[in-house]
């Protein structure tokens, strides 16, 4: 394993489900904790880090969608739950000394800086951590599809996905124990195979601009930190 960082700036996309860990539901703080301290084990080797966080553990957009909520109205409840979950986050780090910045895409100027590209990237020089919030700021798209938008945006050279699972699969490996996983993927194959990874608009989008993708499992202690130096875990999706 490589002791030199293999990245300059990346961008970090966190599940809400994550945060709720054994609760299913809501925010754990020993989870929030757990997943701050491996962030900054990161920042401190001196990273520029940005981090999208969805909102799953308190609302989802889509589900409620299904049972009748109007979709538009649903998915900016969606966004809402990821400026609380964000703001956790942020308390988290700033707890271990760690400067952050959180950007929403949906402006409340109380709590949080309204997305401005270039001030992003001026926080992330100056080694703050970004935490992006309020999704893409539309209906209709995902907070997968928001981490490779801002990813794209400020120029992250890799994004890293945390699962609960530590990368691939050619099924689900909770349920079916002869899943094997993939080590490497080009972004054509997960999108003719429809595997879980990013939808495809997230997955179109990173391709068009060959920004690689990383699936691992981020509650792995020291997880991050070690694909960040160059070990082979998790499973890399990118071109051929």
């Amino acid at each position: 394993m490589n002791r030199e960082p293999a990245y300059r700036r990346l961008l970090i996309k966190i599940s809400g489900e994550a945060l709720a860990g054994d609760l299913g539901y809501g925010i754990s703080p020993e989870v929030v904790r757990f997943i701050a301290e491996e962030i900054r084990e990161v920042h401190v080797l001196g990273l520029q880090v940005a981090v999208v966080i969805g909102g799953g553990n308190i609302f989802r957009g889509v589900a409620a969608s299904a049972q009748g909520m109007d979709r538009s109205s649903a998915d900016y409840m969606g966004m809402l739950a990821t400026v609380i979950n964000g703001l956790a986050l942020q308390d988290a780090l700033e707890k271990l000394g760690v400067d952050t910045r959180v950007q929403t895409a949906i402006e409340m100027r109380e709590i949080a800086e309204p997305f401005i590209r270039r001030r992003a990237l001026r926080h992330l020089e100056k080694g703050r951590v970004v935490l992006f919030v309020g999704g893409t700021g539309n209906p209709y798209f995902s907070t997968d599809t928001a981490a490779a938008l801002r990813a794209m945006e400020i120029g992250a050279e890799v994004v890293f996905k945390a699962t609960r699972v530590d990368g691939v699969y050619t099924a689900d490996p909770e349920k079916d124990p002869t899943a094997t996983k993939y080590e490497e993927l080009s972004y054509i194959e997960v999108l003719s195979k429809q595997l879980k990874v990013m939808d495809s608009t997230a997955i179109s989008l990173c391709m068009d601009n060959r920004c690689p993708i990383v699936v691992f499992n981020l509650l792995g202690r020291g997880r991050l930190k070690g694909l960040v130096l160059g070990e082979k875990t998790g499973t890399i999706v990118k071109s051929r």
